[in-house]
């Protein structure tokens, strides 16, 4: 991230340093003192400036419902509560939660996106590379929550012995599967392709499960051997874990919404010292992204 000393700020932005100063002692403006100096991130400040952008009666843009959509997770919905934010849930997967973002019917999207390079790995940054494809936002924002870890869901001493997708495949267990568009089904997937497989070859449980502790407690009713979903999602239904990969898990939104107060609540709230307790204490987290602006278009 780019940041701009004082001077820089205040010649950026046009302003003096008296009047920089003020902003800074009001906490009007973004901004970070270290060792003494304060410091401004350059994308933070041009989020600043568009978010009081004025616009002629009659063009003024609706403000989207308190809702975030997307991907549901544990960690994420505790946070949204500790902080304050008064943000609600609407929990659909990553694409349908893109979705309602272009529509302005949320006011972020939870989201996981995953795709395959052109040699057939996994992609680096798939959250990105969508919001860069998403031509309904051009004002999109990409704000790092967690970095999540998802594997194969099991029963409780795994009694297949299940190790491996492969293992899925060659022994025929019966995998719960997600809606399409979901996160955890777009790994999946991925990894039947990059296996020369693909769904049909999986015996599947006929109902997707629309969530990930909803696949989970299918796994522990007895409903399916195994399905993918999150390591908190496992541990959270007292079930076993395969791990797979370490995915981005990432709030996408309009910069005009970035400084809406609810969601600085919640922007705030993850560089605190609970939120990172929180997630150890889920497990399959690492929250080190969290809070950061990850992609700004």
């Amino acid at each position: 991230m780019d940041f701009l000393t004082t001077s820089e700020a205040a010649d950026y932005l046009r302003l003096g340093e008296r009047k920089l100063y003020e902003l800074v002692t009001t906490g009007a403006i973004p901004c970070s003192k270290v060792t003494g100096k304060w410091l401004f991130p350059r994308h933070e400040l041009d989020l600043w400036v568009l978010s009081g952008l004025a616009r002629p009666a009659g063009m003024l843009a609706a403000e989207p419902p308190l809702i975030v959509g997307g991907s549901q997770d544990d960690l994420l919905e505790w946070a949204s509560r500790e902080s304050g934010s008064g943000l609600a849930s609407l929990n659909e997967g990553t694409a349908r939660g893109l979705e309602r973002l272009q529509r302005d019917e949320v006011i972020a999207a939870a989201v996981h996106f995953h795709s395959l390079d052109a040699s057939d790995n996994l992609a680096g940054d798939a959250n990105v590379a969508a919001l860069r494809a998403a031509t309904d936002l051009h004002d999109a924002v990409l704000v790092g929550l967690v970095r999540r870890e998802q594997g194969i869901v099991l029963p409780a001493g795994n009694p297949k012995r299940l190790q491996s997708l492969s293992d899925v495949l060659a022994l025929g267990a019966r995998m719960a599967v997600r809606q399409q568009g979901a996160g955890a089904q777009m790994l999946l997937d991925v990894l039947l392709k990059r296996a020369g497989a693909s769904l049909k070859d999986l015996r599947r449980l006929e109902t997707p499960c629309l969530t990930g502790p909803d696949l989970a407690a299918a796994i522990r009713a007895g409903h399916a051997d195994c399905g993918v979903a999150t390591r908190s999602a496992a541990r959270g239904a007292g079930l076993d874990f395969v791990p797979l990969v370490w995915e981005n898990f990432d709030l996408a939104m309009r910069q005009r919404s970035y400084f809406r107060p609810a969601m600085q609540a919640l922007v705030r709230f993850l560089g605190e010292q609970r939120l990172r307790q929180r997630a150890e204490e889920l497990t399959g987290y690492d929250p080190s992204p969290a809070g950061q602006i990850r992609f700004a278009a």
